[in-house]
């Protein structure tokens, strides 16, 4: 595969080198998240696969595969593998299907998706960051299912609705009426949405045919705020 990097050919050989270290600690994280309850095997064959050290500096390149979280400017972070791992397991993808994505941060996420099929449709509202996606992503070739946009991700992208499943991968402060809008019936949204404690609660919504839905409730985690509105 050729990978673009605006840089010099040695940035370039330094980045984008998947080795044998790379793919034990890989699969080391892996058996991790095993351990730690994941149990789809297609997200975890996913995460596999996909080098999570292409996503972060050179400088984090002995410890991108530790299972936490790292800033990557801007205010926001890629989120901790386990926590990828859980909320692409609640999302219950499957081939095809039409996800819409609020916060592309890293692209981390969105190839997770990728990698399993489905098709991508993400939005970030950080300028900088969605600049830095279009120059430096190592896999626009590999997965042009991956559609990336600038806005504001509490619109959603009426366009291009309905979508089966939505995720946010920001602590939203309310389930935001028009990703459900944009949800097709029988389809599922997974976010963090924020309690009355100040914790964050990961839901998983079911759709219902009359525009309500159903809500689940699992663990506590921590994100970044969902916020409004695009930043230059």
């Amino acid at each position: 595969m050729q990978y673009l990097y605006p840089g010099t050919m040695r940035e370039y050989t330094r980045l984008y080198e998947d080795t044998y270290q790379h793919k034990g600690l890989r699969k080391q994280l892996v058996d991790t998240l095993r351990k730690k309850g994941i149990s789809d095997e297609n997200v975890l064959a996913a995460m596999t696969i996909i080098p999570r050290h292409y996503f972060l500096e050179p400088a984090f390149d002995k410890i991108a595969y530790e299972d936490r979280a790292f800033s990557i400017g801007e205010g926001q972070t890629i989120s901790q593998p386990y926590t990828v791992a859980y909320q692409t397991q609640l999302l219950d993808v499957k081939k095809n299907e039409k996800i819409l994505e609020i916060g592309t941060g890293s692209v981390y996420q969105a190839t997770v998706l990728a990698e399993m099929g489905a098709r991508v449709f993400t939005i970030e509202r950080q300028k900088k960051l969605y600049d830095q996606q279009q120059s430096k992503y190592a896999f626009k070739n590999k997965y042009p299912n991956i559609k990336f946009f600038y806005g504001d991700g509490f619109e959603g992208l009426k366009t291009y609705q309905p979508f089966d499943k939505v995720i946010i991968t920001a602590a939203a402060p309310y389930v935001p009426p028009r990703l459900v809008e944009q949800l097709k019936p029988g389809g599922i949204m997974v976010l963090p949405l924020n309690d009355e404690s100040g914790a964050q609660r990961m839901l998983r919504l079911t759709k219902r045919e009359d525009g309500s839905f159903d809500e689940e409730a699992f663990e506590h985690f921590s994100f970044v705020p969902m916020l409004g509105g695009k930043n230059q």
